[in-house]
């Protein structure tokens, strides 16, 4: 078995880029190669074959030119509430995980993943493993299965990244190492330095000094890069192009509503990706007032969302939009909220939604896990997915949108990844622009959304190979005894 696991200094470090990227890389050099994440915190998640798994490893599975699996996340947990995750192994449910139970009660867990990663070790010449937050979350270590406890399972050579726009690089990095216990220490192989903006040559003496005092080299320096976004495995970065500043020629304007559970949030990736169109992720009334297409997206507690939809003033918000003939879209949990009667008899909660369009949602303890396919106005939608306990009953009186309703101009769907299809996606803005009186238009000569997202990894694995040791990177991952500082 030959692999390597990318950890992190912290979350967002830039894992799921440096794996992304590390994928592609050695798919290019003719490496059979797979990812893998042991266990992902995340409601963001993709259906395939046998369930869903999270879309950071569907992402990275499609840099490695490979079919996604379930073996590649086999732990997802979905933050239901503060104290309570649920389960999904293998793809399917099992279950909930609350707080008091996640440094006990996790062996099948592990056994779980340690049985994907020898699938995966068996059928490709090399796994390259993300590890979940830090390594030097040390009161976690007991049980831990996700970083060096994977790492001493296999004798996985660790690399770690850290983050230098957020400040403090060279003390997180000093710092996990100090953390570790001499076991974990060892299998420290290195380290890359992430997001960096200006001469890297600047931070030679800090990097040499990091060295000395760790035995751990560099692999490198990676330039902040523009135009890159990951389908996140969690909320600290929801719509990664958000900080961008909007484009000159933009005359639309997006507004995507956070919920405190939001889920999915990347189906306004593709909105965010054409040219003149501006998203910005939002709880702010004035914003989703004044926006020119307001988007409900998913919930992993939907009844609990509505409330604080509610609360901020939001919901009538989406009332007025609707009484003045202004666009919002509500996606899974956003169209159940536009719905009447929410009927959950899975967790046991149950909310009048905001009646705007006809129909009703009833929770089922059967999940719906789906890769549909449909039209509107004869503009195909391939890319579709379906992930909900909740199944909404169509009024009739609504015109019908693609599995869902729509009625003036609020729309809803059930289908998560609809937005990715480029005709689709360009149609049905033109029509919310004509709502708005906006001068926007598809532009012809622009991207398509898979095209760009393909653009992207490629962007990612150029920048290891001209950043990074590579060569020295791929040799220790390939490597069945890899040499490792003492």
């Amino acid at each position: 078995m030959t692999g390597i696991l990318i950890a992190g200094t912290s979350s967002d470090a830039g894992k799921s880029l440096v794996v992304t990227g590390l994928c592609r890389a050695a798919r290019r050099r003719g490496i059979d190669v797979a990812p893998f994440k042991a266990q992902n915190m995340s409601n963001n998640s993709m259906v395939v074959e046998g369930g869903e798994i999270g879309r950071a490893q569907y992402l990275q599975a499609q840099a490695a030119l490979v079919t996604p699996s379930t073996a590649m996340n086999p732990v997802l947990l979905k933050p239901g509430s503060e104290r309570t995750s649920h389960v999904i192994l293998r793809g399917q449910p099992a279950g909930e995980l609350r707080s008091g139970q996640y440094t006990t009660d996790r062996a099948h867990l592990a056994q779980a993943a340690h049985a994907a990663y020898r699938e995966l070790a068996e059928t490709h010449e090399l796994v390259i493993c993300e590890g979940a937050g830090s390594p030097a979350e040390i009161n976690l270590r007991r049980g831990d299965y996700t970083n060096m406890g994977l790492a001493t399972a296999f004798d996985l050579p660790v690399v770690l990244v850290g983050d230098i726009d957020r400040g403090g690089v060279l003390a997180s990095l000093y710092g996990t190492w100090a953390l570790l216990d001499g076991a974990d220490r060892a299998l420290l192989a290195g380290y890359v330095i992430n997001k960096f903006r200006g001469d890297a040559h600047i931070l030679t003496p800090g990097l040499d000094e990091i060295t000395r005092r760790t035995g751990m080299p560099s692999f490198g320096v990676l330039p902040w890069l523009d135009g890159v976004w990951l389908d996140g495995e969690d909320t600290l970065e929801v719509g990664r192009w958000r900080t961008r500043a909007a484009a000159p020629e933009a005359s639309l304007r997006v507004a995507v509503i956070r919920f405190p559970r939001i889920s999915n949030a990347t189906d306004v990736d593709a909105l965010a990706s054409e040219p003149g169109v501006d998203v910005v992720v939002t709880t702010n009334p004035r914003v989703a007032h004044d926006a020119d297409v307001l988007v409900l997206p998913g919930s992993r507690a939907t009844v609990s969302d509505l409330a604080w939809l509610r609360d901020r003033g939001l919901a009538d918000v989406v009332a007025e939009r609707h009484r003045d003939g202004r666009t919002t879209v509500g996606i899974c949990g956003g169209y159940q909220m536009l719905g009447g009667e929410i009927a959950d008899g899975v967790e046991g909660e149950s909310a009048r939604g905001l009646s705007i369009l006809g129909h009703r949602t009833d929770f089922r303890a059967e999940k719906t896990l789906s890769r549909p396919t449909g039209q509107w106005r004869g503009h195909p939608v391939t890319t579709g997915y379906e992930i909900h306990h909740g199944v909404a009953s169509v009024g009739s009186t609504d015109e019908p949108f693609l599995d869902g309703t729509r009625r003036g101009n609020t729309w809803g769907t059930m289908w998560h990844g609809a937005f990715e299809s480029d005709d689709f996606r360009r149609a049905w803005l033109a029509e919310a622009a004509r709502a708005a009186g906006s001068t926007w238009q598809p532009r012809p000569d622009a991207p398509g959304f898979a095209d760009a997202r393909e653009a992207m990894i490629d962007t990612l694995a150029a920048a290891m190979e001209q950043h990074l040791n590579l060569d020295q990177l791929l040799a220790l991952a390939m490597s069945p005894n890899p040499r490792r500082p003492q």
